[in-house]
């Protein structure tokens, strides 16, 4: 392709960076309706250890064709779920969260490319609510090196490996970093921790996964 014959951004994709823009002008890009502890039916609080791999993955995985996500399986977190719902902005134009009362299931950010694709992979998934512990409830057990595997429609499995974990403050959030372009197909898997405050968990806990294996 030459200099004079630029491509055009395809129709999903531009749509996908104007969602994703949107999101960075809302509330830090986080989960800010999640984790309600109006009930005593809450989860005890949870605080994940900001860690980073010494090295990342010298072999770079291709990435894959589009394929919504249909299942996610986190083994160390006994973690085994579907189907994944499809979430986009709310009115305020933050990022949806799944309802309560499928507070067992995760969700996937449409604005975000499908998991294995080029680029950032955003899934979502409640610690707890105002009804107890959800599918996040032993969070705690995740850690560098773990695997989560999320199964996709065409039928394949793609297996990403944590390279970091990193827990903030909800007014602190990490946007660009979640959010930002990336040539490798990465996962990010939010959901909430730390303390409540004011009915809702006040931080939230993110998983950096780097595509490792098609199964």
């Amino acid at each position: 392709m030459t200099a004079s014959t630029p491509s055009r951004p395809r129709p999903r994709r531009t749509a996908r960076l104007a969602a994703a823009a949107a999101l960075a002008l809302a509330v830090g890009g986080g989960l800010t309706a999640c984790g309600s502890g109006s009930s005593g039916a809450k989860a005890p609080d949870v605080t994940v250890q900001n860690t980073t791999a010494t090295t990342r993955a010298r072999q770079q995985m291709s990435p894959l064709k589009a394929a919504q996500p249909t299942r996610v399986v986190i083994p160390s977190a006994g973690v085994d779920a579907g189907p994944v719902l499809r979430l986009g902005l709310d009115e305020k134009q933050a990022l949806e969260v799944p309802p309560v009362d499928k507070a067992e299931l995760a969700g996937w950010y449409t604005g975000s490319v499908t998991p294995g694709e080029r680029g950032a992979s955003v899934i979502v998934a409640h610690y707890d609510t105002a009804e107890g512990p959800a599918l996040m409830r032993d969070v705690r057990k995740m850690h560098v090196g773990d695997v989560i595997e999320v199964g996709r429609a065409d039928g394949s499995t793609a297996v990403f490996r944590i390279r970091e974990t990193q827990q903030v403050d909800k007014t602190d959030f990490p946007t660009n970093k979640v959010y930002g372009k990336t040539d490798r197909p990465e996962l990010r898997l939010i959901t909430c921790g730390g303390p409540i405050k004011n009915g809702h968990r006040s931080a939230n806990i993110i998983f950096y996964a780097d595509l490792a294996q098609v199964k």
